[in-house]
C-alpha cells in the first residue's frame, strides 16, 4: 500500500532505490507517528470531519498499534512504502473506510515533519540526561582529586601547575556548554509543523493551535513554506549540538591517551578494561577511548553531512531530504552509547598522585616564584628575568607550595558554582510539557 497509488505499477528497480532505507529508519519513528495521529483525529473531529464514534474508534485501534510497536511486535509489511502507509493499512483492515479518513488534512510530507520533531524532542532529552549523568562523575572526581597536582602544558610544553580537579572540573563545566546548544536545538524542534501539508496549507478549517497543544509543543512553525524548510534545518542545528558534546567527549578521550602513555603515566585504567597486544606482552591499551575519540569525531561530521544534503535545495520538498534520516536517527544512539561508555570509564580511572614528585616537573614552579617575588616588592619584569636566568644556570631551587585563590584556580575550583549553572539550564528544558501531553495521548485521559 502506498498513499500516492493511483493503479500504477512502478518499476522493481526504480522502486526498490527509491525506499532505500526508509523503511528501516521508520521503525525509529513509529510511535510517534501514532502519536501524531492521535492528535491529527482528535482535531478533524473538532472540524467535522470525523464523528464523535470515529474518533473513538481510530483512537482505539491506534492506541492498539502503539502497543504493538512498544512490544516490539510491529511490522511494515512487504508493499507497505513507510511507517505512514502501514499504520493507515492496519486502520483500513479493522475498520474499513474510516480508517482511510485519518489522511484528511495532511500529507506525508507534514507528517515526517512532524515524526522527526516528537522523536527528536524525545532523544534530546535522553541525551541531556546522560549527559548530566557524565556531569555528575566528573564533578566528584573534581572533587576527590581536588588536591592532587599535574603538569600543566602550553605547546605541549610543560607550563604551569595544573590539578585533577581542574581537569575533570573542565570537561564538567564544558558540558554545560553543550547543553545549551542542546536547549537551542530543542526549542527548534519543538515547534508544531503539522497542518503544513506538502508544503502550502490546507483548504480545510485545520485548527492548527489545537494540535499544538495536544502534542506539548512550546509553538508552531506559523508559516507552511517555511514548516516544510524546516526538514533540514532541524536535523543540523541538532546534530550541530550533538556534535558538541561530541567534541568534548573527544577532546577529553585524547587526553586520556595521552595520559595513560607511560611517558606521561598521570592515570590508568583497571586491567579489565584495557586491551593487549597479540605479540607484546606488555601492553595494556586504551582501546575504549581511542574507539570514543572516533566516534564521537564521526560524529561531527554529520553537520555538515547535512549542509550538502541541503544547501542547494530551493523553498519546496524534494526527496534528496529522505537521505538525512539515514545520518541522522542513527547519530542519537550512538552518541549515547559514547556517553555511557565515558561515564563507566572516567568513574573507574586511576590517578597517579604522585606525578610532581618527578623531577622533570621542576621548573613548572618558576611562576609561582616569580609571583613570589612581585609580592615582595620586585617588578614583574625583573623578577621574570631573575628566575629566567637561575633557571638557566641550573640553580633554580623550586618551592613546591601552590597557592591559588581567585574563581576557577587550582585553590577554588567552584564546583558548586559549575553545578548551579548546569541545574539551571536542566530546569529551562520544558521536556515536562511534551512528556505529559504524550502520555494524555497515549492513555487517552483527557484530565491527566
Amino acid at each position: 500500500m502506498k498513499l500516492w497509488d493511483k493503479g500504477t505499477e512502478i518499476n522493481k528497480l526504480i522502486e526498490t532505490f527509491t525506499i532505500g532505507h526508509d523503511t528501516e529508519m521508520d521503525y525509529f519513528l513509529a510511535e510517534f507517528d501514532v502519536v501524531g495521529s492521535l492528535a491529527h483525529i482528535a482535531m478533524l473531529e473538532s472540524i467535522g470531519l470525523l464523528t464523535a464514534p470515529e474518533l473513538a474508534s481510530l483512537s482505539g485501534e491506534l492506541r492498539e498499534i502503539y502497543k504493538e510497536i512498544k512490544a516490539g511486535k510491529f511490522v511494515i509489511e512487504e508493499g507497505s512504502e513507510d511507517v505512514h502507509s502501514q499504520v493507515e493499512l492496519m486502520l483500513t483492515r479493522k475498520l474499513g473506510d474510516v480508517g482511510k479518513k485519518i489522511h484528511s488534512g495532511r500529507s506525508r510530507n507534514d507528517q515526517v515533519l512532524l515524526d522527526l520533531k516528537l522523536f527528536t524532542r524525545s532523544e534530546i532529552k535522553s541525551v541531556v540526561d546522560q549527559t548530566f549523568e557524565l556531569f555528575e562523575i566528573l564533578i566528584a572526581q573534581s572533587e576527590k582529586y581536588q588536591h592532587v597536582l599535574m603538569p600543566g602544558y602550553t605547546h605541549l610544553q610543560v607550563a604551569m601547575p595544573s590539578s585533577f580537579g581542574l581537569w575533570f572540573g573542565a570537561y564538567a563545566e564544558s558540558l554545560t556548554d553543550d547543553l545549551l546548544l542542546l536547549q537551542a536545538a530543542y526549542r527548534i524542534a519543538d515547534q508544531n509543523p503539522l497542518g503544513s501539508a506538502a508544503g502550502y496549507g490546507s483548504s480545510f478549517p485545520l485548527n492548527r493551535q489545537m494540535t499544538t497543544d495536544l502534542l506539548g509543543f512550546e509553538s508552531m512553525n506559523y508559516n507552511v513554506v517555511y514548516a516544510q524548510m524546516g526538514r533540514g534545518k532541524v536535523e543540523k542545528s541538532v546534530t550541530f549540538a550533538l556534535a558538541s558534546v561530541a567534541a568534548t567527549l573527544s577532546r577529553m578521550a585524547y587526553d586520556v591517551c595521552l595520559f595513560m602513555s607511560q611517558n606521561f603515566n598521570f592515570v590508568s585504567l583497571p586491567d579489565e578494561l584495557t586491551t593487549g597486544s597479540s605479540i607484546m606482552p606488555h601492553k595494556k591499551n586504551p582501546d575504549v577511548f581511542e574507539l570514543l575519540r572516533s566516534h564521537c569525531n564521526k560524529i561531527q561530521s554529520l553537520p555538515n553531512q547535512i549542509l550538502l544534503m541541503t544547501n542547494n535545495l530551493p523553498s519546496g520538498y524534494f526527496r534528496d531530504l529522505q537521505l538525512i534520516k539515514e545520518v541522522f536517527i542513527p547519530a542519537f544512539a550512538e552518541l549515547k552509547s559514547c556517553l555511557t561508555i565515558a561515564a563507566f570509564a572516567i568513574s573507574n580511572i586511576k590517578v597517579n598522585e604522585k606525578i610532581m614528585d618527578d623531577i622533570r616537573y621542576e621548573n613548572i614552579y618558576s611562576v609561582e616564584e616569580v609571583n613570589r617575588k612581585v609580592l615582595q616588592g620586585v617588578p614583574f619584569r625583573d623578577a621574570y628575568r631573575q628566575v629566567g636566568e637561575s633557571i638557566n644556570k641550573g640553580t633554580f631551587q623550586p618551592d613546591k607550595n601552590v597557592c591559588h585563590t581567585h574563581e576557577g584556580s587550582i585553590g577554588n575550583l567552584c564546583l558548586p558554582e559549575i553545578r548551579e549553572k548546569m541545574e539551571a539550564i536542566l530546569n529551562s528544558f520544558n521536556f515536562s510539557k511534551a512528556e505529559s501531553a504524550f502520555e494524555r495521548l497515549i492513555s487517552g485521559d483527557k484530565q491527566q
